[in-house]
Order: C-alpha cells, then sequence, then structure tokens
C-alpha cells in the first residue's frame, strides 16, 4: 500500500524538494497551504492533495493530517519576525496533528543551536548553546520534540547547513549571492572568505528524509541525523564554484557590505534579524554524517558542480544547457 505524507510548507525549498522525493519513491502527497490554487502552479507535475489552511490552525492541520503516515515541519515565520511568539505554536500545531494521525515528524534542524568556534564537525550529541534570540528558539522548539517522543510522538530530526536549490526563495543563496532571474554578472559572498560554510543541496537533503522515512522499522521514536552536504573549508569557494558553473570565471565577487546594513537595520526588522547571524558566516562550522552514514550506507549527494549548474539554470541565472560542468 501507498504511503502518505503531509507536507507543511510545499512552496518553500525543502518542502518542494521533499514533494518530488517522496513521490518519487511512490508516496502520496497532501499539503496544507492558505492558497492552494496558486500553491499547485508550482508543483504541476506532482499529483498533490491540497487542504486550504495555515500552519498556525490547529484544527487545520490536524484534519489535513488525518491518514497522514509523516508530517513534514517545512515551515518558519516568514522574514526572521516574531520567531519566539509564532515558531513554537506552529511546531506545537504540527505535533498534535501527528499525534491525532499516529504520524511520525519530519523537522528539518539547522545549526542556529550552536555557539561561535565550537570544535568541528558536530555529531548529534554535541552541547548546544546559542548565543541568538533566534537559536535559543531553535534549541526550545528541538526540546518541545524530545519531549514529544517521550510521550509517545515519533520524530524524526534532521540537521543541514544552508540551502541551496532552486527553489530555495528563503535563502542565502537567492536571495543574496545570485540574482534569479538575471544572467550572472557578480557573485556577493556574505562571510569571511578564509572560514568554512556547510551548504545543504536541497534534492540531496530531500532524498536524505526519504531514504530515512522508508527505515521506520529501524529508527528510534526520536530520530536525530546531521547531513554533511558540501562543506567548504575555505567558504568562498562556493562563490568561486559558482563562477564557474556559470560559464563567467571572471565575474567579480564581492563582500556583503555588514557595516551598511547595520546603518539600515534601525529602519528594518529583517535586516535586523539577519545582522544577529552575521556569526555563523564568520566561524567554521561543520556537521559529523558517521550515524546518517552508519544507517543508510552513503549520504546522498550531487556533485557540487552539478548541483550548482542545475541550481543556477533553473534560477534563470544561465541560459538553459549553458551551465559548464567540468571536463
Amino acid at each position: 500500500m501507498h504511503k502518505t505524507i503531509l507536507i507543511l510548507g510545499i512552496t518553500g525549498g525543502l518542502g518542494h524538494a521533499c514533494a518530488h522525493a517522496f513521490a518519487a519513491r511512490g508516496w502520496r502527497l497532501k499539503a496544507l497551504h492558505r492558497a492552494p490554487e496558486r500553491a499547485a502552479t508550482g508543483v504541476p507535475d506532482l499529483k498533490v492533495d491540497w487542504h486550504r489552511g495555515d500552519a498556525l490552525d490547529r484544527r487545520a492541520v490536524r484534519d489535513a493530517a488525518r491518514g497522514a503516515d509523516l508530517i513534514l515541519h517545512g515551515v518558519n515565520p516568514p522574514g526572521y519576525r516574531r520567531w519566539a511568539e509564532l515558531a513554537p505554536a506552529m511546531l506545537e500545531n504540527s505535533l498534535a496533528a501527528a499525534r491525532a494521525a499516529g504520524a511520525r515528524l519530519l523537522f528539518p534542524a539547522n545549526v542556529y543551536n550552536y555557539a561561535p568556534n565550537p570544535d568541528t564537525p558536530l555529531a548529534e550529541d554535541a552541547p548546544q548553546a546559542p548565543v541568538t534570540r533566534k537559536g535559543r528558539v531553535r534549541q526550545d522548539l528541538e526540546q518541545r520534540l524530545a519531549r514529544a517522543a517521550e510521550g509517545g510522538t515519533r520524530v524524526l530530526l534532521v540537521r543541514a547547513g544552508d540551502f541551496f536549490g532552486a527553489p530555495a526563495p528563503a535563502s542565502w543563496f537567492e536571495n543574496v549571492m545570485v540574482r534569479a532571474g538575471r544572467p550572472l554578472t557578480r557573485v556577493v559572498y556574505p562571510g569571511d572568505f578564509e572560514a568554512g560554510h556547510a551548504w545543504a543541496y536541497l534534492p540531496d537533503l530531500a532524498a536524505t528524509f526519504a531514504e530515512l522515512a522508508e527505515r521506520e522499522a529501524e529508527l528510534p521514536p526520536f530520530s536525530r541525523f546531521h547531513f554533511a552536504g558540501h562543506y567548504l573549508p575555505r567558504g568562498v569557494t562556493m562563490a568561486e564554484a559558482i563562477r564557474d558553473a556559470s560559464g563567467r570565471p571572471d565575474a567579480p565577487i564581492r563582500r556583503l557590505p555588514w557595516p551598511a546594513l547595520r546603518l539600515l537595520a534601525p529602519f528594518n526588522a529583517t535586516l535586523r534579524e539577519v545582522l544577529e547571524m552575521r556569526y555563523l558566516w564568520q566561524t567554521s562550522l561543520a556537521l559529523d554524517n558517521r550515524k546518517l552514514v552508519a544507517l543508510l550506507g552513503t549520504e546522498p549527494h550531487t556533485p557540487l558542480p552539478r548541483a550548482l549548474a542545475d541550481t543556477l539554470t533553473a534560477l534563470g541565472c544561465v541560459p538553459d544547457g549553458s551551465a559548464k560542468l567540468p571536463g
């Protein structure tokens, strides 16, 4: 029998990628969205059972989750705003729906929970010491998940670095480094050029969630895994690889003007929230995936040149078929 996954956040980067990854493995798709007719245009090639509603409406989430084996919690408060208020409410609604449906909740975790300059690569049991408000919110969410698992709600948490792929509408890649819909003429790199940075190619991360979900019998109630993705010890390597994939190896690499952002921050709430996370671009942080590899045998991994070529093509930064691959 086909199994069913409810995706909350199907128009987001991970939700979109998971919809394709699970559908490719024969799963039935359900999705909750405030405007299903508009959202459906983003996944025209997939058959989705659409439900109208908001992730902040507990009844809507619970009703959409009826009959689901999995719920992907792929939603965040928009624009980094009101996290302390909205993020826990969204998660509690998803947990309530998972309990009612007897479903496992899938949760994408990030690295906000960790302090600068930790010992890396980080394993799943590494101490968490958030230094920002959003980091403390994310730590609280994970603690809620652990308590829910103790109470009988099954949880699968996969932690990854910064997203890239298309679409990834909330990503640094799509919003800062390149300009979607425009030919690539420059790359903006937000971080210290020499600090390491971890990236997660969304189709690979989605495949990881799908492969883990299909090992349900081997997963404990609270399952945590780290996804290594593409860790680049010299962070600016990503900008250089973007240039190469676009066929513009001579394109300039610009630094993000953080001082200017700080001057504008008093007048822009989103900029204030972005500045809080700058430290993650100034320190090296890698994730240890040995636990994941021990279970799956290997981590889904698209070579970086191929991943970037596909991403830049999908974003309209290079003409279809013109992205460059080595050799």
